[in-house]
């Protein structure tokens, strides 16, 4: 079973390009800030072997999106300098294409794959909930196959199927441990729908 993230298993073609606009990542930025705050996104030497862990997205363009970048989880606050931009995204073929001041998150693939699916999906957050992730059955949370590790083509297979199998918006990876996914049309909508689950998982553990 997977345990750490921060290693990226996709084909990478990186260019080295200035930061976006402030204003361009403000909103999901705005929400990366409140999940670190709940501990869902960060960086803990007792937690994962100290890697960094979680990362948002939001969608800029068709087939292109911007994401946090890899192991950027300990540093509290970001900025546009912490942020990478996904161009292109071949799962068939493990490639991803990126530029900007970071190379991108190791999850870059699976959220590639949500926006490829469904047009209307405009944020994806990967967040660590370990109320979340042990509660996945109880609270009825459609999960990945347990042998599927994070950042591969089958992790996307994974996550694609139950996308289309599910209407719930957020999803367990059951071979990634506390790992959780959630997406929707906004970083809005994908935020509080983590808020509104972990809630749920609080209050039942």
């Amino acid at each position: 079973m997977e345990q750490n993230e921060g290693v990226i298993k996709f084909q990478l073609r990186f260019a080295r390009k200035v930061p976006l606009p402030e204003c361009l990542i403000r909103e999901v930025n705005g929400w990366r800030a409140r999940l670190v705050a709940a501990k869902l996104v960060g960086q803990d030497p007792d937690r994962y072997d100290g890697y960094g862990f979680g990362n948002v997205s939001q969608r800029l363009d068709a087939g292109v999106f911007v994401i946090t970048g890899t192991q950027t989880g300990g540093i509290p606050v970001l900025g546009a300098q912490h942020y990478a931009t996904i161009v292109r995204a071949d799962p068939e073929a493990n490639v991803v294409v990126a530029e900007g001041p970071v190379q991108p998150s190791s999850e870059s693939m699976t959220h590639a794959t949500l926006y490829a699916l469904n047009t209307r999906i405009g944020s994806v957050m990967h967040v660590h909930s370990p109320e979340m992730w042990h509660q996945r059955d109880m609270l009825g949370l459609p999960a990945t196959h347990p042998d599927v590790p994070y950042g591969t083509p089958a992790m996307s297979e994974e996550v694609e199927r139950l996308c289309r199998e599910t209407t719930s918006g957020i999803v367990a990876m059951g071979g990634h441990v506390d790992g959780i996914i959630a997406y929707g049309v906004s970083p809005d909508e994908a935020g509080s729908l983590l808020r509104l689950w972990h809630t749920r998982a609080l209050a039942a553990s």
